[in-house]
């Protein structure tokens, strides 16, 4: 999990479409933390500040501390939207957070050892999610999982099965065992990006 941070917030008392537009023009955006039974919270937060945190990566799994009004209350971001154009923070969504939560998390999947595999032969790691939802503790979210790829060979297919979990954390699919990447031949003319909408339409 990567390490928690704090975010210094101020008390929203105006909302809607006119009161949004103008905290963006000042360098500020709105925010709301709800959950764990308690009224929703309109916040006020520094733009700059939060866009730094979603671009250096890991912020949907990483819990934060908003401070607001001598409060500190512990969140998980939920949702955020980007401006399409300038690519800075419109609107942030937080849950809060408690030693009991318990939260669903896509989280982002590494692959190692590639050149104990099929791969370093001219392989080619067809990859179909490059995430995986996981139910897990808010406060041991896994910042990353690990697909082990020594002796993979052409034609092997990699399963949620393959992955070692960190304690308290499954996936979200328990129906079946579903494919994370497979390793197929290189094939002239089909690009990789080609390949795996068509394995996972398979694997659905």
């Amino acid at each position: 999990m990567s390490e928690s941070y704090v975010l210094k917030a101020e008390a929203r008392e105006r909302v809607g479409k006119g009161s949004a537009r103008e905290l963006r023009r000042n360098g500020s955006i709105p925010a709301v933390i709800y959950g764990d039974k308690q009224p929703p919270i309109s916040i006020v937060l520094n733009t700059n500040e939060v866009t730094k945190r979603i671009h250096a990566g890991g912020f949907m799994t990483t819990i934060a501390t908003i401070e607001v009004d001598g409060k500190k209350i512990k969140v998980l971001p939920k949702d955020y939207q980007l401006d399409p154009v300038r690519d800075f923070t419109l609107h942030v969504d937080f849950l809060r957070v408690s030693g009991n939560t318990e939260v669903n998390v896509d989280v982002p999947v590494h692959f190692v050892n590639e050149d104990k595999s099929a791969i370093k032969q001219g392989g080619v790691l067809n990859v179909v999610r490059h995430t995986v939802e996981l139910h897990c503790p808010a406060d041991a979210i896994p910042e990353f999982i690990t697909v082990d790829l020594d002796g993979a060979k052409i034609g092997d297919s990699l399963h949620i099965s393959a992955v070692k979990l960190p304690k308290g954390v499954r996936p979200v699919i328990t129906d079946r065992d579903f494919t994370i990447a497979t390793v197929v031949a290189p094939a002239a003319g089909v690009a990789e990006e080609e390949i795996a909408p068509a394995a996972a339409a398979t694997e659905e």
